[in-house]
C-alpha cells in the first residue's frame, strides 16, 4: 500500500479525531520486560507455565515465554510479585502457555492473585486467553486490573495459526464474558497475523468495537526466529497506519497504542503511527519522539506496559 493522499488525509481525520477527544498528547512506554536503552520498565512479565504451551500458535511457539520469570506454582507466584514490589515495581502482567482449548489455568491460581493484590497492591494485568464467564468473574473478585486479549477477524487465520478447532466465535464470547463480569478489557489487534497478510484485521476491529473496551492494542507479526512464521514478510507501515486510522474512526472514545510486539527498528510505523493520532506506544525511537515533539504534543513517560489504565508517568524517564 503506496503512502498516498489519500491515506495521508485519512491519518489526519484519524489525528484530529483523538487531539479533540483526548487533547495534543502522547505517553511513551517501557514495559517491565525490556532493557531500552539503559532503562528498564517497573512492569515484569511472569509465565504461570513456565515456557510450557500445549498450543504453540505459528507466530510465537511459546518463544514469548521463555524469557519470562517462571510462576508455575501459587506459592512461587506469591513470592515472585513479593519481590517485585519491594523492587519498586508498578505492577505485573501475568501470562503463560494455553491448552488446546487456548486456556489457561487460571482456577490454581486465583487464591495466589487475590492474596498478591490484597498484600502488594500491585496493578496486575493478565493475557487471559479464552475465557467462560465464571473464570472471568472469579478473577475479577481476586483483584485482576485488566484483561489483555488477542482478537483475530476470521476462522481461517484463527485456526491456522492458534492450531485450534473451533472459531473466533469464543474470542467474542470471552469478550462477553469479561465485560459482563466487570473486568476491564484491552484488545490487541495483530496485524499480518495471517503469514505476514493483512487479511481480516478491519473485521476483528468491527468485533471489538461492539464493546466497552478500556484500551486497544494494535501490534504486528513478528516474524520471531525459531517459528514457522520467521521468514514471513511483516506488514508495511502504511498498512498499520490504515488499520490505526481505522480503528480510531470506529471508536474515537477508546485509547489507542502502538503495542510492543512488532518488527523492531522500523521507525516508519512509529511515525505513521503518530500521524495516526495514538494516545499511547511502547518502546518508540527517538525518531518518534520528535516527531510528537514537532506536533507539539504533550509528551509523558511510563515504566508499564501501554495498555496498563492506572497513570504511573513522568515528564521523564
Amino acid at each position: 500500500m503506496a503512502f498516498n493522499m489519500d491515506l495521508k488525509s485519512r491519518l489526519k481525520e484519524a489525528r484530529e479525531i483523538s487531539w479533540r477527544r483526548f487533547g495534543k498528547k502522547i505517553t511513551f512506554y517501557v514495559p517491565g520486560m525490556f532493557n531500552y536503552y539503559g532503562i528498564r520498565g517497573k512492569y515484569p512479565a511472569l509465565s504461570i507455565t513456565g515456557s510450557h504451551c500445549q498450543l504453540m500458535c505459528d507466530h510465537c511457539q511459546a518463544k514469548i515465554l521463555e524469557p519470562m520469570p517462571s510462576a508455575h506454582t501459587p506459592a512461587l507466584l506469591i513470592k515472585t510479585c513479593r519481590s517485585f514490589k519491594e523492587k519498586g515495581c508498578h505492577g505485573v502482567l501475568l501470562s503463560g502457555g494455553c491448552d488446546t482449548a487456548g486456556r489457561l489455568p487460571w482456577h490454581r491460581f486465583l487464591d495466589a492473585i487475590a492474596e498478591v493484590k490484597a498484600e502488594t497492591g500491585l496493578y496486575i494485568s493478565i493475557h487471559c486467553g479464552l475465557l467462560d464467564k465464571d473464570t472471568a468473574v472469579f478473577l475479577k473478585q481476586a483483584g485482576v486490573d485488566q484483561a489483555l486479549l488477542d482478537v483475530i477477524g476470521d476462522d481461517e487465520t484463527y485456526q491456522r495459526i492458534y492450531h485450534v478447532d473451533f472459531g473466533v466465535e469464543q474470542i467474542r464470547a470471552t469478550m462477553e464474558a469479561l465485560t459482563g463480569a466487570g473486568l476491564a478489557l484491552a484488545p490487541h489487534i495483530i496485524c499480518g497475523l495471517n503469514r505476514g497478510k493483512i487479511q481480516s484485521e478491519m473485521e476483528a476491529l468491527r468485533m471489538v468495537a461492539g464493546f466497552p473496551v478500556e484500551q486497544l492494542v494494535i501490534v504486528s507479526l513478528m516474524a520471531i526466529r525459531g517459528t514457522p512464521l520467521e521468514n514471513a514478510a511483516t506488514p508495511a507501515a502504511e498498512e498499520i497506519a490504515e488499520i490505526i486510522a481505522e480503528a480510531r474512526v470506529m471508536m474515537p472514545d477508546v485509547p489507542i497504542s502502538l503495542g510492543c510486539a512488532r518488527k523492531r527498528g522500523d521507525e516508519r510505523v512509529e511515525l505513521l503511527a503518530i500521524e495516526a493520532g495514538v494516545n499511547r506506544m511502547a518502546l518508540p525511537s527517538e525518531a518518534a519522539i520528535e516527531k510528537a515533539e514537532e506536533f507539539g504534543m504533550e509528551i509523558r513517560y511510563q515504566k508499564t506496559c501501554c495498555s496498563v489504565a492506572k497513570d504511573f508517568s513522568a515528564l521523564h524517564w
